[in-house]
């Protein structure tokens, strides 16, 4: 809770969870003065999403809902209309924040770790604790244009589960199985195209996963290897809720 009260550094307020480097961890000279980070991986919407699950979970504690409000009063603030739908900045300069205005950026991809694709299952998860439905339909519906915007698939590079179409995938399998009735439908129409951007449409997902696992030039790794992909391959693939709690670690179920 306390990393969403507003501080003061050198007479002027910040959110509580201003970090005075860059985005690295380290001092940074594109940030002079720091950043607000609002990522999944490493910004206020990973925050988001943990006291979302926390909250339906019936783990509650004193200012748990306030906090909830201000970091999705912060995501509204800087939310930006593009052609695709909403998105939202990975981070918020300090030039930024004193201007108060976003700088130009070319289309972010929207990925699990920063952008749409995070934040708007963070973003859901938190209406589904308030109880606020024309709040989670926004965040779908966000998603929904974000995986179908040729302009932010374009800048998806790679498969992996972090930043890649592995990733985009199972976000939206995750947030179509919490969806309202009105926008479940969209997000699993968009998840076969994000897979074939993967394997080959019509791929036994199992033979896949496999092979995926086996294949030595992609590396092992769950966020950005083998193991994450093949994962996020066969999650979509049955009806029945997974066995394991494997994706707990990304803070979207």
């Amino acid at each position: 809770m306390r990393l969403t009260e507003p501080i003061t550094h050198h007479g002027e307020t910040l959110p509580g969870w201003w970090a005075e480097t860059g985005p690295s961890g380290s001092l940074d000279d594109r940030f002079p003065g720091g950043h607000a980070n609002t990522g999944m991986a490493h910004g206020i919407g990973g925050v988001l999403a943990l006291l979302a699950l926390a909250a339906r979970n019936g783990t509650v504690t004193d200012g748990h809902h306030a906090a909830l409000r201000t970091i999705l009063a912060w995501l509204d603030r800087w939310k930006e209309k593009a052609d695709g739908g909403p998105v939202w900045p990975y981070w918020v300069t300090q030039r930024e924040l004193r201007r108060g205005s976003l700088g130009p950026s070319a289309p972010r991809r929207p990925s699990w770790c920063y952008g749409t694709a995070g934040l708007a299952r963070a973003q859901q998860l938190a209406a589904l604790a308030l109880g606020d439905t024309r709040r989670q339909i926004d965040a779908e519906n966000a998603l929904v244009a974000a995986l179908t915007d040729p302009e932010q698939l374009k800048a998806t590079t790679d498969n992996g589960l972090c930043h890649g179409f592995a990733g985009l995938a199972h976000a939206a399998a995750r947030t179509a199985d919490d969806a309202h009735p009105s926008t479940a439908g969209k997000l699993r129409a968009t998840i076969p195209a994000l897979l074939a951007a993967v394997i080959p449409p019509g791929t036994d997902l199992e033979l896949m996963a496999t092979a995926l696992i086996q294949d030595e030039e992609s590396g092992h790794g769950l966020l950005d290897g083998a193991a994450g992909i093949a994962l996020a391959l066969l999650a979509p693939s049955t009806a029945a809720p997974p066995r394991s709690a494997w994706d707990a670690c990304l803070i979207i179920a």
